[in-house]
């Protein structure tokens, strides 16, 4: 085997072993149902009672009437991890993240899931101070509403 053709393997399996590593390098968004399993109760109180499992509903009523950048702020409270990778890109491409899921609150949950519920790798109790990231003065005067810290899921 020549050196030229045994530097490439090298190269290639490094590459294989690496990838899988990096690619884990940043916690990702996993969408609701991946909490399912685990969350029965806090899922099925979610889907049925919390306006936030439906909230993509309300933005793509009002996206004809909006810009691009209006849209785009929208995204940032009604969809999970929208502008964050590995979270919302559209309603075609990330489908299961168009809500403003779990992870809009707790964080993303990739490590959480794959580590089997390791509770260090997500915000488990919330405060105000997170709501307000959504729920801000500005917002609660404009459309009229109330963070609700334990509000459909909790």
């Amino acid at each position: 085997m020549g050196r030229m053709m045994f530097k490439s393997l090298c190269a290639i399996f490094l590459a294989c072993l690496i990838w899988p590593w990096s690619a884990m390098a940043e916690n990702t968004y996993v969408g609701t149902a991946a909490c399912k399993d685990c969350h029965e109760e806090q899922y099925e109180n979610f889907t049925k009672f919390a306006k936030k499992s439906h909230s993509d509903r309300s933005v793509k009523v009002m996206a004809s009437d909006l810009t691009e950048a209006e849209l785009a702020q929208c995204y940032g409270c009604h969809a999970t991890g929208y502008g964050k990778p590995g979270g919302f890109v559209s309603y075609e491409k990330t489908p299961h993240l168009a809500d403003a899921g779990c992870e809009v609150c707790h964080g993303p949950g990739f490590d959480h899931v794959e580590s089997g519920g390791d509770t260090t790798l997500i915000k488990g109790k919330l405060t105000m101070t997170d709501c307000e990231t959504c729920h801000n003065e500005d917002r609660v005067k404009s459309f009229n509403f109330k963070p609700l810290l334990y509000g459909g899921a909790h």
